[in-house]
């Protein structure tokens, strides 16, 4: 068993072990210690000598009952700092050790201060009669304001400090704060009332109190309010750093929550039957529309958004679109004549063409003969769909025309001034900002399920198609 200090050069014996409990202090320890090997972890039996310490890493030598110290102990946020191939320690970096150290310890504090919050919040939900507010209010008019009536300074400052942790978490950003507030929760989350929230909320089922977490850690923050953040970040794109700030929470939480809760609400949506049949597509179909194309299944669109540029090459080009002049990501969205989002196609590169993704999607087996398909100039998908018997209403291209006949116009313009449900559908869909900025790295590797569960939240919002259209 080595019992050598760890440090190169350094050969005394004996020594205090790598503080393993504090992950910070651990890797602040690892770094310090400069081991030349690649991915040298420290054994449980590593130690490094009190020579690599000053008298301010100690604590002081007399305990808090006056007794002298019968053992050295290092503070808790006590780092290692000399070596012997370090010159004589200039100001700056006295300074850059203090920085470490206050370091340490604020990250110390920060995990005590969320384990203070997480306790109290479990306390909260075990003693629901509890009223938070009138018990604030009691404590600060006998505590605060009596402080010279014989109240002793550390009752004073306990109270205080309660006081301090329960406001903070009533003022945490939840959905709660929107039960009466409609343009609130439109604002933040697109549905138009807190009552259509809950609602969305449970399609998802009681799995979403069971999710696997990213990160194999779940969140202190409730459930619910999991669902909330996951919406905001949809609506608003607010980064990362602002929605850890709004939700009192750390950014890593954030990331967890967010990608475990679009891959959840996409899967889950996904295991909905949104494409319907041919009678129910027909009842829902406008007056005008049903006068006019009576065997309408579906109107196909494509649409595209940005994402930030690829690193490598061969992603730049499959992502760079000659339409938009940008690298971009792809896909086709379906809805029925009376205004659903029956279809959502997986994302692709901006490189590909309506008719490569349309060849993958199977929706041949998804049309019933007889149907017919709406769609404009770039789906040239005819020959796809003639086997199965589906007619494909497009406007008809000049070829080595030079002009097309009135019955041909006024027939074109009617597809078109129908075919624009979609294009409205479409852009219901991105009033979700982060389908209007540049997708990050994260972000592109969950496009399919950012666009199906944007798409699919679509469904669940006031209908844009009127009857009589």
């Amino acid at each position: 068993m080595p019992t050598e200090c760890c440090v190169p050069f350094c050969n005394n014996s004996g020594g205090h072990a790598f503080p393993r409990s504090d992950e910070s202090r651990f890797k602040a320890w690892k770094t310090a210690v400069r081991r030349g090997e690649k991915d040298w972890v420290p054994s449980k039996h590593a130690v490094v000598c009190s020579e690599h310490f000053d008298d301010d890493d100690y604590m002081p030598g007399l305990t808090t009952t006056g007794t002298s110290r019968l053992q050295k102990r290092l503070k808790r946020t006590a780092v290692p700092h000399i070596f012997p191939w370090q010159k004589a320690s200039s100001s700056s970096e006295l300074e850059r050790r203090e920085r470490a150290r206050r370091k340490v310890q604020f990250d110390a504090a920060q995990e005590s201060e969320i384990e203070k919050r997480r306790k109290l919040e479990d306390k909260a939900n075990v003693s629901s009669n509890v009223d938070v507010y009138e018990e604030i209010v009691e404590a600060t008019d006998d505590h605060v304001g009596g402080v010279g009536a014989g109240n002793s300074l550390q009752e004073t400052v306990t109270v205080m400090r309660d006081v301090a942790v329960q406001c903070q978490l009533t003022q945490r950003f939840s959905a709660t704060f929107f039960v009466n507030d409609p343009k609130g929760i439109h604002f933040y989350t697109g549905l138009e009332n807190y009552a259509k929230f809950l609602f969305v909320f449970q399609t998802l089922g009681q799995a979403a109190y069971h999710l696997n977490y990213f990160h194999r850690v779940s969140p202190s923050l409730p459930v619910i309010d999991q669902f909330f953040l996951t919406l905001v970040k949809l609506r608003q794109h607010m980064p990362n750093f602002a929605i850890s700030r709004t939700f009192a929470i750390s950014v890593n939480s954030v990331t967890n929550i967010f990608v475990t809760w679009i891959n959840f609400m996409s899967h889950e949506w996904s295991e909905l039957t949104w494409w319907p049949s041919q009678d129910l597509v027909y009842y829902f179909t406008p007056s005008d529309f049903r006068a006019k194309f009576p065997t309408t299944r579906v109107i196909l669109d494509g649409t595209e958004f940005p994402i930030k540029k690829p690193k490598n090459p061969l992603l730049q080009q499959a992502t760079f679109s000659t339409y938009k002049n940008k690298n971009m990501a792809k896909v086709v969205v379906g809805g029925t004549p009376g205004g659903l989002i029956s279809y959502v196609s997986d994302a692709y590169g901006g490189s590909a063409s309506d008719r490569q993704i349309i060849e993958r999607s199977g929706m041949q087996q998804m049309c019933e003969p007889g149907d017919s398909i709406m769609v404009d100039k770039g789906f040239n998908i005819q020959d796809l769909f003639v086997s199965a018997n589906v007619f494909i209403n497009i406007p008809q291209f000049f070829k080595n025309k030079n002009r097309l006949s009135i019955s041909t116009i006024l027939k074109y313009r009617k597809v078109a001034s129908k075919r624009v449900h979609i294009e409205r559908l479409i852009g219901l869909v991105k009033t979700y900002k982060i389908l209007e900025h540049r997708l990050n790295k994260t972000e592109i590797a969950l496009a399919s399920e950012i666009t199906t569960a944007c798409c699919y939240l679509c469904n669940f919002r006031k209908c844009i198609v009127p009857r009589t259209a």
